[in-house]
């Protein structure tokens, strides 16, 4: 079903509307298919913040190359191209997940680039990197900070987190905090409190590159 973002209502997004039901179906299809859960098919509280921090803050995307990593329905993504990015790139390993992004993007008249893969390692060729939710897991969060680390050496990285347990605890600046609307059917609350941290580049033996800015807070 075609749905509006809770805190960006321009925003519309194809969302599952039974929520619930869904969720319990799908995990012994998945069990038996090795298919990743229907992630894209909600909004999730990480990438509500992000949306709306965007919109509040069009100027750190505008004219600017942005990667939305993680992206589910890549409802960050479509902020960033509305705000006037450059390009965006929006990664998910879930083929599932492109489908439902250009659908979105179709949906909004937006243009942005899905691409399908496992991006981590890659050439940090954005000028910014947001990530909406993404340290859920243990093994996810081993997996991919060191990389967003390593890119934040050089560009703004900043992650949506919602109170998730493997969240980084050190070594970021939090920039906003953002109260999101939620669905009891997907977290243990009517509302999240999502942090919006910036990564901060690991101690180098010289001076990193500046980052252009100044950051805004809220």
């Amino acid at each position: 079903m075609l749905s509006a973002s809770v805190l960006q209502p321009g925003l519309l997004l194809h969302l599952a509307t039974e929520l619930t039901p869904l969720w319990l179906a799908t995990e012994s299809f998945l069990e038996q298919h090795d298919m990743a859960p229907p992630f894209w098919a909600f909004a999730w509280p990480g990438g509500e913040a992000l949306a709306h921090y965007i919109a509040a803050h069009p100027e750190l995307v505008r004219g600017k190359s942005v990667l939305d990593f993680a992206a589910g329905g890549g409802i960050a993504a479509l902020a960033c191209a509305r705000a006037g990015a450059s390009s965006v790139e929006a990664a998910e390993i879930d083929p599932l997940a492109v489908v439902a992004m250009r659908l979105n993007a179709r949906a909004n008249h937006l243009a942005i680039q899905p691409y399908l893969g496992d991006i981590v390692g890659a050439e940090c060729r954005w000028d910014v990197i947001l990530c909406g939710d993404v340290c859920y897991e243990a093994p996810m969060t081993r997996h991919i900070l060191p990389w967003l680390a390593r890119c934040a050496t050089h560009i703004p990285v900043i992650i949506a987190d919602p109170g998730r347990r493997y969240a980084p605890r050190e070594g970021f600046e939090r920039i906003a905090e953002i109260e999101v609307p939620t669905s009891l059917e997907l977290e243990d609350s009517a509302s999240r409190r999502v942090s919006l941290l910036r990564l901060l580049a690991p101690k180098p033996t010289h001076s990193p590159p500046s980052v252009d800015g100044p950051w805004p807070r809220d």
